[in-house]
């Protein structure tokens, strides 16, 4: 679908620098009886890919993924309202894609690396022991990007 606001469209360096900046974003997915379920998820992008890590449990978030794999990340940035004029600046990115469970374990490791890194960075031994004491109790998702938007407001 073609974005209404052509004026505030974002390139693809402007989504890639909300995705490295931000710490977290909105997982929505869709249930099996079609509902649909949003879920707030810190999340790292490497390698032209979304991960996420989570519980090793079958709930909403892990059942839907199984249920029916597309899904939709929404992230927002440097918000700043203008209550004066009715309005609002900020950077926002909508990625689309295909949610999997990650299965192969060096891939699981260098994500939770990674995840450490991005948001533990002044931890990241402490982090590192805590991966490998704890990374059989968790799942590391994967997001395949098939459509990435961008729009703001400065």
């Amino acid at each position: 679908m073609e974005m209404r606001r052509k004026d505030r469209i974002l390139g693809e360096e402007e989504i890639l620098e909300i995705l490295n900046k931000s710490e977290y974003g909105i997982l929505s997915t869709i249930g099996i009886d079609n509902s649909p379920y949003g879920v707030p998820m810190n999340f790292v992008y490497e390698d032209g890919v979304i991960y996420f890590h989570c519980a090793k449990a079958i709930g909403y978030k892990v059942s839907n993924i199984i249920y029916n794999s597309n899904a939709c990340f929404t992230v927002v940035n440097d918000i700043c309202l203008q209550p004066e004029i009715f309005s609002i600046k900020y950077s926002s990115a909508i990625i689309f894609g295909k949610v999997s469970i990650v299965e192969d374990e060096a891939e699981k490791k260098k994500v939770l690396e990674a995840i450490v890194k991005k948001l533990s960075p002044e931890n990241v031994e402490a982090g590192m022991k805590y991966i490998d004491n704890n990374k059989s109790k968790v799942y590391v998702l994967k997001m395949e990007v098939t459509e990435m938007t961008g729009k703001g407001k400065k």
